[in-house]
C-alpha cells in the first residue's frame, strides 16, 4: 500500500495539537531524545487516513508497541477494548499518574488496554521516568494535581 506523505506543515499540525509530547504516554519530544514519530491512530493497514484527525505524535517506543493495533486485552476484565485514541479521548479521563509521575496508571478499560499493550510501564521506562522527576521535568505541567 502506498504511503501518504505528511508535510513538514501538517507535521507542525500534529505536533501541535500534541503539545510536542506523545499522545499516549506524554513524554516531551524536548526530553525524550529522538524526534517523535507521526503515528496512524487507525493504521493505513486498516483503512485509517492520512488526515489530521488520524495523525499523532507518538514516541518510538509506544508507536512500535502499538504497530497497527487498534484494540487489546483489558488486564483486569480479560476483555477486548479498543485502544486510546487521542484525537477523540480525553487523557485525563483514561489515564493517571501513581508514584510521582513514574508509573503510568490505566483508569478504564481502554486505559489500562492502553498501558498494557504499549508497554508503557516497563522497568526501564519506570527509571528514566524517575530521573526525569528528580530534575523536574516529568510529569508534564498540565498532568500534574492543581
Amino acid at each position: 500500500m502506498p504511503r501518504d506523505r505528511i508535510s513538514p506543515t501538517q507535521r507542525q499540525r500534529i505536533a501541535t495539537a500534541a503539545h510536542n509530547r506523545c499522545a499516549y504516554c506524554h513524554t516531551p519530544e524536548r526530553i525524550i531524545g529522538p524526534f517523535l514519530e507521526i503515528d496512524h491512530i487507525i493504521p493505513q493497514s486498516a483503512g485509517g487516513a492520512t488526515n489530521d484527525h488520524n495523525l499523532t505524535l507518538a514516541c518510538p517506543l509506544c508507536n512500535s508497541h502499538k504497530s497497527d493495533r487498534t484494540h487489546a486485552i483489558d488486564p483486569a476484565t480479560g476483555e477486548t477494548a479498543p485502544l486510546f485514541h487521542p484525537n477523540e479521548q480525553r487523557w485525563h479521563e483514561h489515564f493517571a499518574w501513581s508514584e510521582a509521575g513514574a508509573v503510568l496508571i490505566g483508569k478504564t478499560p481502554t486505559g489500562r488496554a492502553t498501558v498494557a499493550a504499549l508497554d508503557m510501564n516497563h522497568p526501564d521506562v519506570v527509571a528514566t521516568r524517575r530521573l526525569w522527576i528528580t530534575v523536574g521535568w516529568h510529569p508534564p505541567a498540565e498532568d500534574q494535581p492543581a
